[in-house]
C-alpha cells in the first residue's frame, strides 16, 4: 500500500450493501474514514491431487449445513429483525435460550475503537442491570485541554477563562482551595467530520440571515447617501461615499470568505475535597439562546466514578464524558471519532429490553471503552492510543478485547504494539479478537494487527442467506452463506494461517446520539470481530459462572476447534480460517476441557540448511523456485504457559505424546508421533508440491492428544503453496477463457512474471451476463522486507464489454491475478457471466532502479534493454519536490504522567520532543518526512511518533503521525514539534540529533529533465535523445542531464535534494496516456538530485574601495570615531531604568557633538522606539521631539531638488549621493510616520480624540472620559504630519496603512478603515494588533454577528497556548 489507510477495519455509513472500509485505522485503508467496497466472495480452484480435508468439528444444529450455509429460513418480521443482528449463524441465540443467565453478565470487554457514546440505544445497562458502560477514555489525546493555569475568582465570583472571556462561578460549587484551573478547546476539534459538516450548514444559515439583513442595511445608507448628494464635488462628501461603499463591498467579501472555525468551549475544573470536578461554558455554541453559561452547568468527575455524561448543545446532540489527570492540569473531553466504535460496542453488548432479537451478542457484558482513533488525524489510531489502550485493560481487569482497526505491515508478529499485546494476553489473560482486514479476495491480505499476530484471534466477515436477504435487503440471497468478497485472506507473508475464524461481517446496531438516528447498517470485518468477541464475553461469562478457569488459551482452543466449515476446499481455510464460529458448541468444549492445563503451543519454523535469524509460522511456498522441488522444514514446538505458572506443579509434569497427522500425505510429510514436554520439540517436515497441478494448494500438518483426541488440533502448521504457470510464448502473452461466474464466485491465477517484466497490460471481456456485473481484479506479489505488492481495482461492467488494465510488476516473482465477482453483484440473474482475460507482459531493464544526480554537471549514463518483446523506448523525468533536512534546535527528555502512561509492569512511558524551525519564502505544500519512522504503526518498535507544525503565533497548521501529509503553509516562519514515546530512555537518548526532511512540492517550479546521446550534451545542448525502439535483447544507452542552475527552484539550499520520478516505457495509448509526467507511468523509478553549493558573488566586493576618497586623513577619522560611536549607542541594552538612564546619557552627549547629523537623530528615535516605560505620555512626547529633530535636520527643499532631478549616473560621485540621498528620505519618512502614531497615542492618553477627529471634520466614533487642553495643537501636529508625510510617500502603500487606518478610523469612516485593515493583514497576517483592531471597527459598525465570527477565529489564529500532544 502506497498510503495508509485509517485503520478501521470496517466502515460503512449508509443502509447499503458495500462492505465498509476501515476508519482511520479501520482496516487497511489508504485514506482516513475512507468506505471500501466489497469486493466479490471467493471460491478457491480445484487441485487435481487427493487431499484429506482439514479436521474440524462439525455442528448438530439442523439449520447449518456443513457449508456454514444457513438454509432452512423464511423471512418474516421476527426473522427479518433477527437477520439485522445475526445470532442464530454462531448459535449465539442457542446457547442464550439454553443458558438464559449465561449472556455475558459477569464479563468486561473493552473496546478499541473510535469511541462509544454512553448514551446510544442498547448501551445503558446490562441484561442485570448493571451499568453497561463501565468507562470510557480518550486514549489519543485528542480531547486533552491544558488545564494549568490556575485563576482565582474576583469579589463578584467571577474568573477569567483560557478564552478571555468572564466566566460567572455557581456559588453552590464547592472548591475549598479556591483554585480554578482553566482551559479551552475549539468544539470542531473534538468532533467528527461529518458532525462539523452538518453543524456548519446550521451555522451558515443563521449567519447568513443576519449577514443579509446588515448587507440590506448597508446598501438601504448608501442609497439614501445617493439621493441626498446628487452631485458630489466637496472632499469629504467623496470620502464620505468612499466609506458607505467600503462598508457594503466588505460585507459582500464576507460573505464570499466566510469560513466557520466553529464556536470554543471555555473549561473550568477545580477539587471539591473529593473528586475533581469540571464544568463547560458552551455559550458561543448556543449563539444568543442565554444557555450553556457556565454556572448553569452541572458538574462532571471522571466518567468511571459517576458515569455520567454531557451534550454540548441541542443542535449538535453530542454525547461527551470527562476526565481530569495529572492533579487538574489536564482535562480530557472525550467524544467519538467516528461512529464505528459505537456500532462495534452495540453488535457485542447492546441490550435492548423490549427489542430481544436486536440484543447484542452479549447483552448482559459490560464495556470498557478505549479510543484509539484520534480525532485530529480523522479517527486514524495512534501508537499512544493503541499503549493507553492496553495499559487501560489491565487497570479496569477486562477480560477480552476487541480492536476493529489495522493496517498493512512489513512484519508479521513483530513491533512494539505486539509486545505489549503479548504481555496483556500470557500474563493478564485477556483474550484479544480483531479484525482481519476488508482488502480481499487475494491472498496474504490480512493487516496488522488481528490477521498478523499470534497472540490475535483474526475474524473474516461471513454474509449468511437470512443477512443478504434482511439486512441487505438483496431481491434474491444466496444459496448458502460465503465469506464477503472484501475480506482479506491469508496467510499471512510467514506462513501463518491469518484469518483464523468467521463471524457475521454485517449489523444493524447502535450509532451515537449526534448521527440523529438509533441504528445503522455497517458490514466489515470491523463487524465480523466484535461479533466474535461477543461470543467470547458469552463463553467467558459461562466459565465464570460455572468455575471454569478462564484462559485465552483454552477459549481461543475452544472456538477454533468447534467452527462450522465454510466451503468444501482445504484452500478455503485461508478466506474463512477454521470456519464459522459456534458459541454453544465452544462452551461445551471448554467445559469438557475444564481440567486440563491451559497451554498455547508456539509454532516456529525454519527451513532446514538455511540460515536465517527470522522464524517462520508456516510453511508458504509461493516462488516457482519452491514449486520444482522437495524442501525440508524444521518445526519447533513450544508449549507456553502463562506467566506465573508454578515450575513445580506445572511446568515440571507436563508430558503429552501427540499424533501427528498431514492432510495430504502425497504432499507433506511428517513424524508420526512427538513426545513433548516444557521446553519444547522440533520435528521435520518434508514438502514435495512437484507434482502439483497449478493454482493454489493448501494442507496442514496438525497434532492430536493420543490420550483425548476429542480436543481436536492442538497446533497447525499450515502449509500454503501456490504453483504458478510459467509463460512460454514469446511475446509473453497468457490467456485465460471460458471462466464462468455467479454472484460471490472468485477465480485465482497464478502467474511467474517473466524475468524482464515490469508492466502487464490486461484486457478483461465479458459475456452472456444481462445485467450489470461488479468485478474486483486485484494483483499480489510478495517480496522480501516490504509490504506485499499489490495493485487492485473495481470494475462495473453494465453489459458485455471490454476493459483495460495496467500496472507494474516486478520480474521472477509469483504474481496472484484474482478475478471476483462481488458477493452480492447479479443476484437475482439466473445468468452466468463468462469472463476471458489477457494478460501480456513488458518490461524495459535498466542498470540503474534509482538515479542519483551528485550536484555536478556531469550526466548519468542509463543503460536500457527488452528482454521480452520490442518495446518503446521513451523516458522521461521530472523533479517535482524538494527535501530540505534539518537537525532538531532543542531535545527535550520527560517522564510522562502516571494517570495514564505507566505500563501494566510498572515502568514509565518517556517521551522525547524534539523542535526544529523551517523558514517559507512564499507559500506553499509541504509535509515533513522521518525516513526512520515513517508508514509503520505495528511494524515498529518505537510506541508512537506525533508532530505539530505551528507558526510564530503558536497557531497549529498541521498534525500527523506515521502518515504525514501534505499540508498548505502560508509564507512564514514555522515550528515543528516532534513527540516520541518509550520506556527505553537509551532509545530516545539515540533520537536527539533526528534528521528530518521537510518535503515542498514544486507545483510551477518542478523541473522536466532532458536526455543526451553524448556526455557533453547538457554543457553543449547538442545531442538530445527522444525516443527509439528497444529489440528483444538488444540494449541502447543514453544520458539523463542534471537541472541546469537557472531552473533550480527558489529557496533550495545547499543539501536539500530535489526528487521525482522517471519512466522508461511507453505503454499502449488504449492504456495509458502519460504526457510527460512519469508518475502516469505504470512503471515510474525514483530520481534524486543533490543541491550543489550555491554560486559564488563575482560582484561581490569589486567596488568596495575602487574609488580613492578625496578626504584628508582627519576627516576619515573623525568620520569614522562617529560612526563607531553611534553604532555603541545603537547596541546599548535598555531593559531596564539604569540602562535607560546610560543610553539617555550618551545620546544627549552625542547629540551635543553631532547636533544636526540626522543618521545620529535617526537611531535615537529608533531606540526611544524600543524602549518599554510605565510613563506612556511621556514616552511619546520624547518621541515626538526626536521625531522633530529628525525632520528638522534635513535640507528637505534641497532633498526635493535632488530626487526631482534625473542625474547622470556616469558622473562623478552620483551613485555615492543618490545613495546617501535616498537614505536620507526614508530617514524623513520614517520620522513622519512615526511622529504621526505618536501624536494619535498621545491624543488618546490625553482624552484628545473628540477634537482630533471633530478637527477631521467627522463623526466622533469614541468618546473616553476626561480631556485636557492643548488638543487643537495635536491636532493641527497630526494633519501637518500627514500631509508631509504625504509629499514624499504614497501614504496609502502597505508600509503606511498603520497611519491612514488611524487617519480614517477616527474620521469616522470606519469602512474605508476597514477596508485599509484588511490590505494590512493580507501583508503581515501574523500580527495580532491588526485583528484586534478588525474587532474594534467591527464592533464600533455595530455588527455583532461579524465581531463574534473574529473573536472565535482570535483563538484560531493567536491561541494562548500550544496544544498537547
Amino acid at each position: 500500500m502506497q498510503t495508509p489507510p485509517p485503520s478501521l477495519f470496517n466502515f460503512n455509513f449508509n443502509f447499503t450493501f458495500k462492505p465498509t472500509s476501515f476508519p482511520p485505522s479501520l482496516f487497511l485503508s489508504h485514506h482516513r474514514l475512507i468506505l471500501i467496497s466489497p469486493k466479490p466472495t471467493n471460491y478457491t480452484t480445484t487441485t487435481s491431487v487427493v487431499i484429506r480435508a482439514m479436521p474440524a468439528a462439525a455442528s448438530s444444529s439442523s439449520e447449518i449445513d456443513n457449508n456454514g450455509a444457513l438454509r432452512k429460513f423464511k423471512l418474516n418480521e421476527s426473522t427479518f429483525l433477527a437477520s439485522l443482528m445475526p445470532k442464530k449463524e454462531t448459535g449465539a441465540d442457542r446457547f442464550i435460550e439454553a443458558h438464559p443467565q449465561f449472556d455475558g453478565r459477569g464479563g468486561v470487554v473493552a473496546i478499541f475503537d473510535s469511541g462509544v457514546d454512553p448514551a446510544a440505544a442498547g448501551l445503558q445497562v446490562t441484561s442485570d442491570g448493571k451499568p453497561k458502560v463501565l468507562d470510557v477514555i480518550d486514549c489519543t489525546g485528542s480531547g486533552d485541554v491544558d488545564t494549568s493555569t490556575v485563576v482565582k475568582a474576583d469579589a463578584n465570583g467571577c474568573i477569567r477563562g483560557a478564552s478571555g472571556a468572564s466566566l460567572t462561578i455557581n456559588p453552590s460549587w464547592k472548591n475549598p482551595s479556591g483554585e480554578w484551573h482553566v482551559g479551552y478547546k475549539l468544539i470542531y476539534e473534538l468532533l467528527t467530520d461529518t458532525l462539523v459538516s452538518r453543524l456548519k450548514k446550521e451555522r451558515k444559515k443563521k449567519w447568513d440571515e443576519k449577514h443579509q439583513e446588515t448587507i440590506a442595511e448597508a446598501v438601504k445608507q448608501l442609497e439614501e447617501f445617493d439621493k441626498k448628494h446628487t452631485k458630489v464635488d466637496e472632499v469629504n462628501l467623496k470620502k464620505t461615499r468612499a466609506d458607505l461603499q467600503d462598508r457594503v463591498d466588505y460585507l459582500k467579501k464576507q460573505t464570499d470568505s466566510y469560513d466557520d472555525k466553529g464556536p470554543f468551549i471555555d473549561a473550568v475544573v477545580w477539587h471539591d475535597g473529593e473528586v475533581w470536578r469540571v464544568a463547560l461554558d458552551t455559550q458561543s455554541l448556543e449563539g444568543d439562546s442565554g444557555c450553556g453559561k457556565l454556572a448553569d452547568f452541572v458538574p462532571l468527575t471522571n466518567f468511571k466514578i459517576e458515569r455520567k455524561y454531557g451534550v454540548f448543545s441541542k443542535l449538535d446532540a453530542c454525547t461527551f464524558v470527562t476526565n481530569v489527570y495529572n492533579k487538574g492540569t489536564i482535562l480530557s473531553i472525550v467524544t467519538d471519532s467516528s461512529p464505528h466504535g459505537t456500532h462495534v460496542a452495540g453488535i457485542t453488548t447492546a441490550f435492548h429490553p423490549t427489542e430481544p432479537l436486536l440484543n447484542g451478542i452479549a447483552p448482559g457484558a459490560q464495556v470498557v471503552s478505549c479510543k484509539i482513533g484520534d480525532s485530529r488525524l480523522g479517527s486514524m489510531e495512534t501508537g499512544t492510543g493503541l499503549t493507553r489502550a492496553l495499559i487501560s485493560v489491565v487497570e479496569h481487569k477486562c477480560d477480552v478485547i476487541n480492536m476493529s482497526y489495522g493496517e498493512y505491515t512489513m512484519f508479521p508478529d513483530y513491533g512494539r504494539f505486539v509486545e505489549l499485546v503479548d504481555e496483556v494476553v500470557n500474563k493478564y489473560r485477556v483474550v484479544f479478537v480483531s479484525s482481519a482486514g476488508n482488502n480481499g479476495p487475494a491472498l496474504t491480505t490480512v493487516g496488522a494487527p488481528g490477521g498478523t499476530t499470534s497472540s490475535i484471534i483474526g475474524v473474516g466477515a461471513y454474509v449468511s442467506p437470512a443477512m443478504a436477504a434482511g439486512a441487505h435487503a438483496l431481491v434474491e440471497a444466496p444459496s448458502e452463506g460465503l465469506e464477503y468478497t472484501w475480506s482479506s485472506r491469508g496467510p499471512t507473508a510467514d506462513g501463518d494461517l491469518g484469518v483464523y475464524v468467521s463471524a457475521p461481517g454485517g449489523a444493524v446496531a447502535p450509532v451515537p446520539t449526534w448521527t440523529l438516528q438509533r441504528r445503522q447498517l455497517m458490514n466489515g470485518t470491523s463487524m465480523s470481530s466484535p461479533s466474535a468477541c461477543g461470543g467470547v464475553a458469552l463463553i467467558i461469562g459461562a466459565m465464570k459462572a460455572k468455575g471454569i478457569h478462564v484462559s485465552p488459551y483454552s477459549v481461543r482452543k475452544a472456538l477454533e476447534n468447534t467452527c462450522t466449515p465454510i466451503g468444501c476446499l482445504p484452500e478455503d481455510k485461508l478466506s474463512n480460517g477454521h470456519g464459522l464460529i459456534q458459541i454453544d458448541k465452544a462452551f461445551e468444549y471448554a467445559q469438557k476441557a475444564a481440567e486440563l492445563p491451559c497451554i498455547w503451543y508456539k509454532i516456529s519454523i525454519t527451513q532446514a540448511g538455511k540460515t536465517t535469524s527470522s522464524k517462520l509460522r508456516g510453511i508458504y511456498l509461493r516462488e516457482a523456485s519452491y514449486c520444482d522441488q522437495s524442501t525440508e522444514w524444521t518445526v519447533q514446538v513450544d508449549p507456553q504457559f502463562h506467566e506465573g505458572a508454578s515450575n513445580l506443579e506445572q511446568l515440571v509434569p507436563y508430558e503429552e505424546c501427540i499424533e501427528l497427522h498431514s492432510s495430504g500425505k502425497d504432499v507433506v510429510k511428517a513424524p508420526d508421533y512427538l513426545l513433548l514436554t516444557y521446553n519444547g520439540r522440533s520435528f521435520n517436515v518434508v514438502v514435495d508440491p512437484t507434482k502439483l497441478s497449478d493454482g493454489l494448494h493448501y494442507f496442514e500438518v496438525y497434532g492430536i492428544d493420543c490420550k483425548a483426541p476429542w480436543r481436536g488440533p492442538l497446533f497447525r502448521i499450515p502449509v500454503t503453496i501456490t504453483k504458478p504457470k510459467i509463460v512460454e510464448t514469446q511475446p509473453p502473452l497468457i490467456t485465460f477463457s471460458g471462466l464462468s461466474f455467479q454472484p460471490g464466485h472468485i477465480v485465482r491465477k497464478y502467474i511467474k512474471v517473466p524475468y524482464g517484466a515490469t508492466w502487464v497490460e490486461a484486457t478483461m471481456r465479458t459475456s452472456g451476463h444481462d445485467t450489470s456485473r461488479r468485478f474486483y481484479i486485484d494483483a499480489v506479489q510478495i517480496s522480501p522486507l516490504k509490504r506485499p505488492i499489490k495493485w487492485e481495482s473495481s470494475a462495473l461492467f453494465s453489459s458485455p464489454s471490454t476493459k483495460s488494465f495496467t500496472f507494474s510488476v516486478e520480474g521472477g516473482l509469483t504474481m496472484e491475478l484474482v478475478i471476483a465477482q462481488f458477493w452480492s453483484s447479479g443476484v437475482g440473474s439466473n445468468e452466468s457471466a463468462v469472463v476471458e482475460i489477457e494478460v501480456a507482459f513488458h518490461g524495459i531493464d535498466v542498470s540503474k532502479d534509482e538515479v542519483v544526480l551528485d550536484g555536478s554537471e556531469a550526466p548519468v549514463r542509463i543503460e536500457a534493454q527488452a528482454l521480452l518483446s520490442s518495446e518503446k523506448l521513451a523516458p522521461t523525468a521530472k523533479l517535482n519536490k524538494i527535501r530540505v533536512p534539518y537537525r532538531p534546535t532543542d531535545s527535550k527528555l520527560s517522564a510522562l504522567s502516571a494517570d495514564r502512561d505507566k505500563l501494566p509492569s510498572g515502568k514509565q512511558i518517556l517521551a522525547l520532543t524534539l523542535t526544529y524551525k523551517f523558514k517559507l519564502e512564499d507559500a506553499a505544500e509541504v509535509k515533513p518526512q522521518i525516513p526512520l519512522l515513517n508508514n509503520r504503526i505495528y511494524d515498529n518498535k518505537f510506541e508512537s511518533q506525533f508532530y505539530m507544525i505551528s507558526d510564530s503565533n503558536k497557531r497549529v497548521y498541521a498534525m500527523g503521525d506515521v502518515y504525514p501529509d501534505y499540508a498548505k503553509l502560508p509564507k512564514g516562519e514555522y515550528t515543528l514539534r516532534l513527540h516520541l514515546r518509550h520506556e527505553n530512555v537509551q532509545y530516545l537518548e539515540n533520537l536527539k540529533q533526528l534528521v528530518l526532511f521537510i518535503e515542498r512540492k514544486l507545483d510551477k517550479e518542478a523541473v522536466q529533465l532532458s536526455f543526451y546521446t553524448q556526455p557533453d550534451g547538457p554543457v553543449t545542448g547538442t545531442g538530445s535523445y527522444r525516443l527509439s525502439t528497444l529489440d528483444p535483447g538488444s540494449k541502447e544507452a543514453f544520458y539523463i542531464g542534471p537541472p541546469t542552475k537557472d531552473k533550480l527552484p527558489k529557496n533550495s539550499p545547499e543539501g536539500s535534494v530535489l526528487l521525482g520520478a522517471i519512466s522508461y516505457g511507453k505503454p499502449s495509448t488504449v492504456v495509458s496516456d502519460q504526457g510527460n509526467d512519469p508518475e502516469k507511468n505504470p512503471v515510474s523509478y525514483q530520481i534524486t538530485y543533490q543541491v550543489p553549493p550555491a554560486k559564488v558573488d563575482e560582484d561581490k566586493g569589486k567596488n568596495s574601495n575602487s574609488k580613492t576618497s578625496k578626504k584628508s586623513v582627519s576627516e576619515i577619522l573623525e568620520e569614522e570615531v562617529r560612526d563607531v560611536k553611534i553604532k555603541v549607542l545603537a547596541n546599548l541594552k535598555q531593559g531596564t531604568d539604569e540602562e535607560r538612564a546610560e543610553w539617555k546619557k550618551l545620546s544627549v552627549t552625542l547629540k551635543t557633538e553631532y547636533p544636526k547629523y540626522t543618521p545620529l537623530l535617526a537611531q535615537i528615535l529608533e531606540g526611544l522606539l524600543s524602549q518599554e516605560v510605565e510613563d506612556k505620555t511621556q514616552h511619546y512626547e520624547e518621541v515626538i521631539a526626536a521625531a522633530d529633530e529628525v525632520v528638522n535636520s534635513i535640507d528637505r527643499d534641497e532633498l526635493a531638488k535632488f530626487l526631482s532631478i534625473k542625474g547622470d549616473p556616469e558622473e562623478e560621485d552620483f551613485e555615492e549621493t543618490k545613495k546617501k540621498m535616498e537614505t536620507t528620505r526614508d530617514q524623513l519618512v520614517e520620522a513622519l510616520y512615526q511622529k504621526g502614531l505618536a501624536l494619535v497615542e498621545a491624543a488618546s492618553l490625553k482624552g484628545e480624540m473628540a477634537a482630533l477627529a471633530a478637527n477631521l471634520d467627522a463623526e466622533v466614533v469614541d468618546k473616553p472620559g476626561g480631556g485636557g487642553g492643548g488638543g487643537e495643537s495635536s491636532v493641527d501636529l497630526f494633519e501637518e504630519t500627514f500631509k508631509e508625510l504625504q509629499k514624499w510617500v504614497d501614504a496609502k502603500s502597505s508600509k503606511y496603512s498603520t497611519l491612514v487606518m488611524i487617519r480614517e478610523r477616527h474620521s469616522g469612516r470606519l469602512g474605508t478603515a476597514l477596508k485599509v485593515v484588511n490590505g494590512m493583514i493580507e501583508e503581515e497576517s501574523g500580527k495580532k494588533k491588526l485583528y484586534e483592531e478588525r474587532i474594534w471597527l467591527l464592533e464600533q459598525s455595530g455588527w455583532g454577528h461579524l465581531v463574534a465570527y473574529e473573536k472565535q477565529w482570535m483563538l484560531v489564529r493567536f491561541p494562548p497556548t500550544l496544544p498537547l500532544f
